[in-house]
């Protein structure tokens, strides 16, 4: 196993986060208003994001990668918005549609690079700009439609319905970018 230093603390911290988020959310399981379990449901997934991006530079600015924190790292974020989406879908928050979209793309994005890695081909499916859009449009709407009050005067819900709708649009079009690109290495390996 790597050796811990700090991003790897805070990949693992974002994991940490999954069981507190489901806490603070569910009704009954803290004693809390609803409108405090919802921001404090939106802060931790904030907080989830933040670290996210942090373990991410530091891990580069340090030159503390490694192969099990390059591993870590997007199966905490996978973990972390499945869940939030899950709990927002069982909450009436986010359309099934839009969660079967966003979860669907995941499982199959990772079962690809997985595959082009096993053919050493990793790097023809690597995160482009169209999938650290989709991510900016999920980390935006996902804290807003987990707050669903009003915030500055903004219906969080409206506009995290507007922008979840925005990442799931870019979540189909990004899949098909990467299955465009690895079609021929797919078509090879039949």
């Amino acid at each position: 196993m790597a050796m811990m230093n700090l991003p790897l603390f805070l990949t693992w911290a974002r994991i940490a986060c999954i069981p507190l988020l489901i806490l603070a959310f569910v009704p009954g399981v803290l004693p809390l208003e609803a409108g405090t379990r919802n921001q404090l449901s939106a802060s931790l997934f904030i907080i989830a994001a933040v670290t996210d991006w942090l373990d991410g530079y530091l891990a580069r600015k340090w030159n503390q990668t490694s192969n099990f924190g390059a591993f870590l790292d997007p199966v905490a974020d996978k973990l972390i918005v499945s869940t939030a989406l899950v709990l927002l879908v069982a909450d009436g928050r986010v359309s099934e549609l839009v969660t079967i979209i966003i979860i669907g793309r995941e499982i199959t994005i990772s079962a690809l690079r997985e595959w082009m890695a096993s053919m050493g081909k990793r790097k023809s499916v690597a995160v482009n700009m169209i999938g650290k859009l989709k991510t900016t449009a999920q980390l935006g709407a996902i804290p807003m439609l987990l707050d669903g009050g009003i915030v500055a005067g903004l219906d969080m819900i409206f506009w995290g319905t507007l922008l979840i709708w925005v990442a799931a649009i870019l979540t189909l079009w990004s899949m098909a970018y990467y299955l465009y690109v690895a079609w021929p290495d797919l078509r090879e390996g039949s």
